[in-house]
């Protein structure tokens, strides 16, 4: 279905929402926390619309829809943030929890909630009452329990402002790609790895390399970092009612697909001036690319009251929006790849572990002792120690050295995203850029349009200042290596109002020739940026259905570099040669109905895999995670010697070789008949998302937990991007298209559904149309907004 064809069925469905006629459910509750009435309709797609009289109700009201729709989901939040999970399935948790705790925030609180907003403290305060009031009316009403509390046999917990304010959820780089590096240069050489890995600027100095042994950072240095991020897949045995627990467990991979550098595979976000827009007016769209949840990562809100009249998507634990818009501007964010983190390694005292080398001093590391309460066990005493450059992750006692970690987001206001709550009032671009100032984590690419015509690109995050080093690889903590300061957020790079009249990112390298400041060297390849583009300079005049048509485009670029290189070439097997013709003749889309894309991604697999194979050391060929499909890219149309004496001949043996290994494939897989191929097969390319409790429960029960399969188009370098797994576990599960001519004309999306509740006719909803690419209307006006709700809940003020 094109961009125009989807448009008109996203009306028809606006249409029959407002044909309504039944009226909406309408319902009372009495709570202790509001001042006046609030009004919460709920519209035919599960979108919580909050009409209050206060700021201080409104964020209240917000917590409270919140944890009506994703109770479960909070409490693991919740859980996560507090290190509490070995309270509820045992010592399987603990390392998780005391990684947890190890890299909390532990700086001044009122300090670091005025960070977020001037009135940070109150806001924050109002919506975590909000949750609580819910969490009090379900532990006092227990028929409101939802379905995951009754299985794990547990009640949701009270929240605090520190719950909001936890970082644990944030995407954060570069401790991971550190150790990766650090053993790859010691096993590689440095020379070796410079040519293999992909950076921009491409040859960072990497200063650190000659101070440091690299081959003697212990394997487990970053397990207590690993593991409080780690997702959590609950087992059968922590399932109490007998009735529902599998036996014995079903495993199945959980890995969201993330590339060599830690990131997840990328998102999209552009604007369109005025003057390129078939209204007169600008176009915003975003997709952030996370991953696959169920319930969804994020949680579409509507919040309204004096002050503030804002719409969009934010994550259900935080106050505020972080991608909409507010009447006057809209604004989507996509990473923008800053290195916020640097593993530090100390000498320690022969005698004494607790005490490291610093400037020829030694020096004692701060300590805190924890309490652990651990589900059928006794409770368990841990020591934190810290440095003072940060938490210690890992000590080695028997050589005499511990690490470090030093985190930018550690620092006051880096809990991500709750700086978006100075967005929701921004009315202007130099507004905008205000608010941004105050944004430091996640690192982001914010784009944004307004009313008076303005676009503009403002990078955003705090960036460490290493005089004296890259950032790549750990290094020595005694002094030689410390950060002189970080770079006030308006130096990082903006435009705005550019000649093109459009602004776009895709997790591309996009620093200003000769930018003063190291940022990073990891990005993403630029075939999303391409296509976007591309896509955007083909037509003069751009409307909302150039928007759908681009935010769901599967043209593979890199598909149009692989597939002419069979052009001329003999395939002696008539399978391996119709394959060839296949290939060929195709149009280079990612379609989940197209027999050639099957074709084409399994290929493109193997010409991945066995091209680096030939270019890489045999000491570490099995471990090595950057087989990237550039380098890939660059490699097969140059040949050099690594393909033998004769490079080219042997590059097109390769290219028939792995083309005869993937038709083969899909025989097995999908049957002998090349026309019955599709790339959107349930054992090929689907979206499966699994619930948390999937893998513990019995399988009439896990239907009613998990969504999907359901067949899937594109792959990870495609604009409309699913990654390049069988079960896409990651991709775009949000999306916004705003039309600033019309905000009652934006479009969204989110898989797979609105509620975290299985029982509520909200929990998968949207499932099925977001794996088709389809968008529900994100209603704004009151007007509109009354003409289709599907649901009212009032909540007023409990009479003493």
């Amino acid at each position: 279905m094109d961009g125009r064809v989807r448009l008109i069925a996203i009306v028809v469905a606006l249409v029959f929402a407002a044909g309504w006629s039944e009226g909406p459910r309408q319902e009372t509750v009495a709570v202790s926390g509001v001042q006046s009435a609030v009004r919460i309709l709920r519209d035919p797609w599960g979108v919580p619309h909050i009409f209050a009289q206060s700021e201080g109700d409104l964020f209240f009201a917000q917590g409270f829809s919140a944890a009506r729709d994703r109770l479960f989901q909070l409490e693991l939040w919740r859980r996560a943030a507090t290190g509490t999970m070995a309270e509820v399935v045992g010592e399987k948790a603990l390392e998780r929890d005391v990684g947890a705790r190890l890299l909390a925030f532990r700086g001044d609180l009122e300090e670091e909630l005025r960070h977020y907003h001037p009135r940070g403290p109150a806001i924050v305060r109002s919506f975590v009452a909000g949750i609580n009031a819910h969490v009090e009316l379900v532990r006092n009403d227990p028929a409101r329990l939802p379905l995951e509390f009754r299985l794990l046999g547990i009640r949701p917990g009270l929240w605090t402002p520190e719950v909001v304010v936890s970082r644990h959820n944030g995407l954060f780089r570069n401790a991971r790609q550190e150790v990766r590096l650090a053993r790859l240069a010691s096993r590689a050489g440095l020379g070796r790895m410079r040519e293999l890995v992909e950076w921009q600027p491409r040859h960072p100095p990497l200063e650190e390399a000659e101070d440091l042994d690299l081959a003697s950072i212990p394997d487990g240095v970053l397990d207590l970092y690993r593991a409080s991020r780690a997702r959590f897949d609950f087992q059968p045995e922590d399932i109490v009612e007998n009735r529902w627990r599998a036996q014995p467990a079903a495993p199945s991979s959980r890995a969201a697909a993330l590339d060599f550098l830690g990131l997840p595979v990328g998102s999209n976000n552009w604007v369109v001036a005025p003057w390129r827009s078939q209204t007169g007016k600008a176009l915003l769209a975003n997709d952030p690319h996370r991953s696959l949840q169920t319930p969804s990562l994020r949680y579409f809100a509507h919040l309204s009251a004096p002050g503030w009249e804002v719409i969009g998507g934010g994550e259900p634990a935080l106050p505020g929006i972080s991608i909409g818009h507010n009447g006057f501007g809209a604004w989507g964010l996509t990473i923008f790849p800053v290195d916020q983190e640097d593993l530090y390694s100390y000498r320690t005292h022969p005698d004494d572990p607790s005490r490291y080398l610093y400037r020829g001093e030694w020096e004692e590391m701060s300590s805190r002792e924890e309490l652990f309460r651990v589900e059928g066990g006794e409770p368990v005493h841990r020591t934190l120690r810290f440095t003072r450059h940060g938490p210690v992750l890992y000590q080695d006692a028997a050589n005499q050295r511990a690490y470090a970690l030093r985190a930018a987001w550690l620092e006051v206001g880096s809990a991500p995203y709750l700086a978006s709550l100075r967005f929701g009032q921004a009315r202007s671009w130099q507004d905008f850029r205000d608010a941004c100032s105050f944004f430091l984590a996640p690192s982001e690419n914010m784009l944004w349009a307004d009313v008076e015509g303005n676009i503009g690109w403002q990078a955003t995050g705090i960036t460490p200042l290493r005089p004296n080093w890259s950032g790549l690889l750990p290094v020595p903590g005694d002094g030689r290596y410390e950060w002189a300061g970080t770079l006030p957020v308006l130096e990082l790079p903006h435009s705005l109002n550019p000649p093109e009249g459009i602004l776009a990112t895709a997790n591309q390298y996009n620093l200003p020739a000769g930018y003063p400041h190291r940022v990073g060297y990891s990005w993403t390849p630029p075939f999303r940026y391409a296509r976007i583009l591309e896509s955007l300079a083909a037509r003069p005049l751009l409307g909302m259905a150039d928007m759908v048509q681009l935010q769901t485009d599967v043209l593979s670029l890199p598909a149009r570099g692989l597939v002419p290189l069979l052009n001329g070439l003999e395939a002696g097997d008539g399978r391996v040669e119709a394959a060839r013709r296949r290939l060929l003749d195709w149009d280079f889309r990612m379609d989940a109905d197209s027999p050639a894309a099957a074709l084409f991604a399994l290929w493109q697999r193997r010409l991945v895999e066995k091209t680096w194979d030939l270019h890489l050391p045999a000491e570490i060929r099995e471990d090595f995670e950057g087989r990237t499909l550039s380098k890939t890219l660059e490699w097969l149309r140059a040949p050099d010697g690594r393909f033998g004496p004769q490079p080219v001949r042997a590059r097109d043996r390769l290219l028939l070789d792995c083309l005869e290994e993937a038709a083969a494939e899909l025989a097995e897989r999908l049957g002998d008949d090349p026309e019955g191929w599709r790339y959107g097969h349930e054992k090929l390319h689907h979206a499966r998302i699994p619930h948390l409790l999937s893998d513990a429960v019995k399988q009439e029960l896990r239907g009613r937990l998990d969504a999907g399969p359901l067949p899937r188009p594109g792959d990870r370098y495609t604009v409309n991007m699913t990654t390049g797994a069988d079960n896409q576990r990651s991709g775009a599960s949000f999306r916004l298209i705003v039309d600033l001519a019309d905000w009652d004309r934006s479009l969204a999306s989110n898989a797979p559904g609105q509620s975290g509740d299985p029982d509520n006719p909200h929990y998968r909803d949207l499932f099925e149309d977001w794996a088709r690419d389809r968008y529900f209307p994100l209603l704004y006006s009151r007007e509109r907004i009354e003409e289709v709700a599907r649901e009212v809940l009032v909540l007023t003020p409990r009479q003493p």
